[in-house]
């Protein structure tokens, strides 16, 4: 099967050339990487969508209409109206990442014409076919973000840390809550399961601002730890995630290679031990009782040689999700203040656990609060002192 496009209309943000190859659209191109920022910075799709039309931005169907005559999307009159699931659609589509997916959609049958979106297994996918809009990372992390719902509050903002912020009893996520009087505005976030008494937890409440400045002033000591000493950085992350250890994992490999070739070594016994059987030079059964023997010890070192396979499978997995997370330090090596965009491309999600009294009083202002913040790739990081 060849990486030939089943299609004569590239995915909007492409062109196509006389040869059938996609060629970045320098019209439609920085759209759909201001789509990508926006989401990124916590905007769902309907708001996306509502922000692009502000700006008057022609819609995919106007521009196609403007260019070759086709009505096939072009509504007349919204000419800039972009609708939720235009948006959605350029969000979800791998693409972007310069892949190119044939077969994402069919038909019920020949008798009926209704699409069907075709799952993942079913597609023809082929890696860097043409220039990507948008990197890889970028794209992966906007899906992760997808799952979260991130609703706009009643002032019609999306909170900072909407989506990210989770209870650390019972899981929920947290909710943004605003108590404004005459003398102050406070913001704050609570637990979901709390304020909807769908379990039984507490309020977990934490202020936006000690939030914020408590985000802000971690973020800042491992971005600049990583930024001074970018190779001990490296170490510590594959070692706290996965046991990056370089003597272990050798010694793991050694375990590996040893448990493979007694592997072989019990295969070619077995075969012996069989052709000895054939020929009556052993009995039925011995060769039953050898055999058996054989056959466990077989089974439990395959057993262990998956088991080292994957951890270091994984510890390889941990060195690539270090070097992600060290690309998006190069790219902040300083900020004045925690934006939606920074914030989403450095952390994952934040668990925010119950405060306590520390003078044994229930209401007593002296109060702490632990808070876990999760990075992106590589989790929970613990700089040395």
């Amino acid at each position: 099967m060849s990486g030939k496009p089943v299609t004569s209309k590239p995915v909007y943000g492409y062109l196509m050339d006389e040869d059938e190859n996609f060629i970045i659209d320098e019209e439609a191109a920085p759209v759909v990487k201001q789509i990508y920022s926006l989401c990124l910075a916590g905007n769902g799709p309907t708001k996306i969508a509502r922000m692009l039309t502000e700006q008057e931005i022609p819609t995919p169907g106007t521009l196609e209409y403007r260019r070759t005559g086709s009505t096939r999307r072009y509504h007349p009159g919204y000419e800039c109206k972009w609708a939720a699931n235009t948006v959605v659609h350029i969000l979800e589509n791998r693409e972007y990442t310069g892949c190119l997916v044939n077969f994402k959609t069919t038909t019920q049958s020949y008798k009926c014409s209704k699409i069907i979106y075709n799952s993942e297994d079913k597609q023809a996918i082929f890696e860097n076919h043409h220039e990507q809009i948008i990197d890889r990372d970028t794209w992966e992390r906007v899906q992760e973000l997808r799952k979260q719902r991130k609703r706009p509050n009643r002032y019609d903002e999306v909170g900072l840390f909407s989506g990210i912020l989770f209870c650390a009893d019972c899981g929920s996520v947290m909710y943004q809550q605003r108590y404004q009087t005459d003398k102050r505005r406070q913001d704050c976030y609570i637990c979901g399961s709390y304020k909807k008494r769908t379990a039984d937890c507490t309020a977990h409440f934490i202020r936006t601002d000690l939030l914020t400045a408590g985000v802000t002033e971690n973020l800042r000591k491992v971005t600049s730890y990583a930024a001074k000493h970018e190779a001990r950085f490296m170490k510590l992350l594959t070692e706290q995630t996965e046991d990056g250890s370089k003597r272990r994992n050798a010694a793991k490999k050694k375990e590996l290679e040893a448990a493979e070739k007694r592997i072989a070594e019990l295969s070619a016994i077995f075969k012996r031990l069989y052709e000895d059987s054939v020929t009556g030079r052993i009995s039925d059964e011995r060769f039953t009782e050898l055999s058996a023997d054989y056959e466990a010890e077989q089974k439990e070192l395959k057993e262990k040689a998956a088991a080292l396979q994957s951890e270091l499978s994984k510890t390889l997995e941990a060195t690539a999700n270090a070097e992600k997370f060290m690309k998006v330090v190069r790219k902040y090596t300083s900020f004045e203040e925690l934006t939606p965009t920074l914030l989403r491309e450095f952390v994952e999600k934040i668990v925010i656990h119950e405060s306590e009294a520390l003078d044994g009083k229930r209401r007593g202002k002296l109060r702490r609060q632990e808070i876990e913040i999760y990075y992106s790739f590589v989790g929970k990081v613990e700089l040395p002192d």
